[in-house]
């Protein structure tokens, strides 16, 4: 296999050859990112809450067990007895008032005056040549991104609750068993005897006022 000769550069040649400083890498600029977010946020929620209530809870409990384990030939006896007499009277009313005056002025803010702007710094051309080399210190991709958002939002609640209520739960139980205890007896026996008497004069009244006046202004045009 037959190996060509290296074809080499002479001192001469070398010498001859000419060339072009590019620009310090601290001025180049290949992505340039301007973001301006403007945001405005008005949030009102006056609440108001009234609640009137009258109520009557009666709840007697009356309860018997009676067991026999591992007792074989025996006899478990339980026996509970309740009697019981409730009265109870409500005489009155129940009102709730709830009364909202609400005064909402929402403004939104006012566009910045055109002459206290600034004018825009001119970016030179990517592709401007400059002493016939490339000039590279301008910016290859120019992002500028705006938002402005104004929400206004208002939410006045009102609200009244008014109540009468009677509840009356008598509960009487009973519980008998044998576990493992053959030939025996268990009894449970609960008597409850219970007179509830619930009356309730007057009125549940619930009464809710507002009155709400809520004003959104929008953005005005620069």
């Amino acid at each position: 296999m037959t190996e060509r000769p290296v074809a080499r550069i002479t001192p001469e040649e070398l010498a001859a050859e000419g060339a072009t400083a590019l620009p310090d890498k601290e001025v180049l600029s290949l992505l340039d990112l301007n973001a301006d977010i403007d945001l405005a946020l008005d949030a009102a929620a006056p609440i108001d809450l009234a609640i009137g209530a009258n109520a009557n809870i009666a709840a007697p409990i009356d309860a018997a067990v009676s067991a026999n384990v591992l007792s074989p030939g025996s006899v478990s006896a339980a026996s509970a007895s309740q009697g019981a007499l409730i009265g109870q009277d409500i005489l009155g009313d129940a009102n709730a008032h709830g009364l909202q005056d609400s005064t909402i002025n929402q403004g939104a803010t006012p566009a910045a005056d055109a002459a206290a702007v600034e004018p825009p710094v001119p970016v030179p051309d990517p592709g401007t040549v400059v002493g016939g080399t490339p000039d590279l210190s301008g910016d290859l991709l120019d992002i500028n991104v705006n938002l402005d958002g104004n929400l206004n939002l208002a939410a006045p609640i009102d609200g009244a609750v008014a109540a009468n209520a009677n509840v009356a739960a008598p509960i009487d139980a009973a519980v008998s068993a044998n576990v493992g205890s053959p030939l025996s007896e268990s009894i449970a026996l609960a008597e409850q005897d219970v007179i509830i008497d619930q009356s309730i004069e007057g009125d549940a009244n619930a009464v809710a006022d507002q009155t709400s006046d809520i004003g959104q202004d929008t953005t005005p045009t620069p």
